[in-house]
Order: structure tokens, then C-alpha cells, then sequence
């Protein structure tokens, strides 16, 4: 009798074990095979995680609300197969690990987009100093301590929209005044990643936003992106120094590898001997847009695309801003970054992606001519950028 009990009692045991290894589900993962979980933690006092914006045909775009850091977007392809298209991670540790892996993958980037000579300029008659991070440049409003490093509070509004605010200290990394500031992320019907971004402040100061999605349309990380064909409505650009600073300067694109007025690939200039590239190791310059004109830009009309052969997945971007930054991941795969491993563990080669940011012309503040990025209290800063994903 003692023998059956305990025999019975091994058996329960057991099927004990089984229900218990049976009822740990699989962890849900995103389309683009994110896991929500990776993203779900606790940064400056305040809760991270990853939200899912999506329409009914089949487009998705993951956001963690560290940074407003879009980590994945996903649209088919001509076989109507899921991609992803932007580079990231695929956890929440190496995003906030800005001595390990620094990187403004996908982030919502304030409080000034792009570089401003030596951090320095006047305003209103007084000199600001910010803080430099690139050297003796400010780049991306800090970079490591700017708003893509910083934990905003988040709204989500049905399956396609994100809130994202972040109040700005006065002083912060050098900038006066205090910003109140929203970024808004939607997905449409017909496929459009939609963003706006809105502040007031209550001291005068500068606002330059954007968005730094780095695309390749490929789906396919292990290669650079030669082949993507980029058309750029730009009969101007800035000419920068071996510094990424502008010149002053607003030069034709006529006769120039800077010309995408006729779409090419990529691959075709990328290499060229012309100095502007061969100061950026490939791309990493403000075009002057066509779009705007009269101290208004035109968010109806495109102001550049692109386009990859392998997928047919073509981009196309709108833009109420003066410029636009391309820049073809010039760092990534060199020095100590081709050893990092990312999303699907996967390390990037050189060029392979490229990023489309809208913005004011780079060091806007200390080239008058050139249209401004001052806010002043009273004042409402709007801008707004769209990529609108279809097949070609």
C-alpha cells in the first residue's frame, strides 16, 4: 500500500511538472518579432515600454517611449511578405547603454537636431554656450544627456496613435528657457508613419526636431545599401567642412554627386572623389528643399523617396521643414561598432542604411540668412514630417 501511495504520488508530481512547463506560454511577440517584454523596465523613475502602432494592412511600427526610439517598422514587401525596414535593437538595455552601445537609432531627437558650431550662439544678444558632445561641436542637443536619452510619458489612443510629452528644464545641456514638448506618432490607412512635433517655452530659445529612423527598404542588414534608389527635391545643398559644420555656403547640386533630382542608386556616387563625400565617408549632408518656398514648406508634395529593387518597397517623405538631412551610415561597421550585434544579433556593415531627417539647415542660429529655429514664449513650434510606404 505504501509502494502504490508513493508511486502515486510521483506520478502527480510529475503531472505537476508537466502543467506547470505546459502553462509557461511563449512570450508575444511583435510582427517584426520583438519581445514587449525586453522593453518593460523602470529608467530615471519613470516606466518604459514598448508600444505597438498598426493598421489592417499589415504595417506595424514599434516605439519605446525611451527617446520616442522607433525599434521596428514593418510594411510588405511585393510578395506581401513582412519587413522590417529601419536598424535598432532589440532590447531596451542596449538603447539606454550610452557607454557600450550609443546610438540615436529611430529616436525623437531635441532639442536641436543636427550640429551647431563650438555649442555656441546669440541670441537676442546674449552668447550660449551648450554642451559639445562631437567633438568641439553640439550635436542632436546633447547627444548622450539630449532628449533621446530621456524617458517621456506616453498616451496611447487606439491601435495607430502615440502621445509622447517631455518637459525641458531651462539650462538644460546649455539651452535656456523651459520647453513643453509632444510628439505625435500615427499610423494610417494607407500605410503613412505620420509625425508631428509640438512645443512652447517660456523663455526664448531654439527648437529644431526630427525624427532618426535609419532605413534600409531592403529588410536586409547584413549589406550595405548600394542599391536603394534615392531621389532628393533639392536643386541646392550646404557644402560642410571635414567637421560635418556648413560653410555658409549654398551650393547648385548641378553636375555634382549630390544631384537626386533624377532618382539613382545610391551605389552610383557614394564613392566618388567629389570633396563633399570624400569628407563624410559617403553622405551626411542638408539639402535645401524645393518644397519650401516663401518661408512655407509644402508637406503635400514629395520632397524625397526611396526605393529598394530587392523588395519593391518604395518610401516616399513630406515635410513642412526647409531641409533635409541624408546621411548614409557612414559610422556604422567601423572601429569598435562592427563588433555590435543588434536586432536578429546581426552587426551592421558601413552604409547600410540611409536616413531622411527633416530639420532647419544645420547651425541654423549662427547663419542668419537662413530660416531660423528661434521660440519664443507665446509662440507655438510645429513640425511635421510623413513616409508614406507603398510598392513600386
Amino acid at each position: 500500500m505504501k509502494a502504490l501511495k508513493a508511486t502515486l504520488m510521483g506520478v502527480g508530481a510529475a503531472a505537476l511538472m508537466l502543467s506547470c512547463a505546459g502553462s509557461q506560454q511563449a512570450p508575444q511577440l511583435t510582427v517584426s518579432g520583438l519581445d514587449p517584454a525586453k522593453f518593460d523596465t523602470t529608467i530615471q523613475a519613470k516606466p518604459v515600454k514598448l508600444y505597438t502602432l498598426k493598421n489592417q494592412n499589415g504595417m506595424e511600427v514599434c516605439i519605446t517611449n525611451y527617446g520616442g526610439r522607433i525599434v521596428s517598422l514593418v510594411v510588405p514587401d511585393k510578395d506581401g511578405n513582412p519587413t522590417d525596414v529601419v536598424l535598432g535593437f532589440d532590447n531596451i538595455a542596449q538603447y539606454a547603454d550610452t557607454i557600450n552601445t550609443p546610438s540615436d537609432y529611430g529616436s525623437s531627437v531635441g532639442r536641436y537636431a543636427n550640429r551647431i558650431k563650438n555649442g555656441k550662439f546669440v541670441l537676442n544678444g546674449d552668447t550660449i554656450q551648450l554642451r559639445t558632445n562631437d567633438g568641439p561641436n553640439s550635436l542632436h542637443g546633447g547627444g548622450n544627456t539630449g532628449w533621446m536619452h530621456q524617458v517621456l510619458d506616453a498616451e496611447q489612443i487606439g491601435d495607430s496613435i502615440l502621445k509622447l510629452t517631455h518637459v525641458a528644464l531651462d539650462g538644460e545641456n546649455g539651452f535656456p528657457g523651459k520647453v513643453m514638448s509632444v510628439t505625435t506618432y500615427k499610423v494610417t490607412a494607407d500605410n503613412v508613419l505620420d509625425m508631428t512635433w509640438e512645443a512652447e517655452t517660456d523663455k526664448p530659445t531654439i527648437i529644431n526636431q526630427t525624427n532618426h529612423n535609419y532605413y534600409n527598404l531592403s529588410g536586409d542588414f547584413t549589406q550595405p545599401g548600394y542599391d536603394m534608389v534615392l531621389y532628393v527635391n533639392a536643386d541646392n545643398f550646404t557644402p560642410s567642412d571635414k567637421l560635418y559644420i556648413p560653410t555658409g555656403e549654398i551650393k547648385s547640386v548641378e553636375g555634382t554627386p549630390m544631384d537626386f533630382r533624377t532618382p539613382h542608386a545610391i551605389g552610383d556616387s557614394i564613392q566618388s572623389s567629389f570633396d563633399q563625400i570624400q569628407n563624410a565617408t559617403g553622405y551626411d549632408h542638408n539639402f535645401c528643399l524645393n518644397t519650401y518656398k516663401d518661408g512655407k514648406g509644402d508637406d503635400t508634395q514629395v520632397c524625397a523617396s526611396l526605393y529598394s529593387p530587392k523588395t519593391g518597397i518604395f518610401m516616399e517623405m513630406f515635410t513642412n521643414e526647409p531641409g533635409v538631412q541624408v546621411y548614409s551610415g557612414n559610422f556604422q561597421g567601423v572601429g569598435a561598432d562592427k563588433d555590435i550585434a543588434r536586432k536578429n544579433g546581426i552587426t551592421y556593415p558601413k552604409h547600410v542604411s540611409v536616413c531622411l531627417e527633416s530639420q532647419k539647415y544645420p547651425d541654423s542660429p549662427n547663419h542668419p540668412d537662413w530660416v531660423q529655429p528661434v521660440l519664443n514664449p507665446g509662440e507655438k513650434y510645429f513640425s511635421h514630417a510623413a513616409y508614406k510606404f507603398s510598392i513600386k
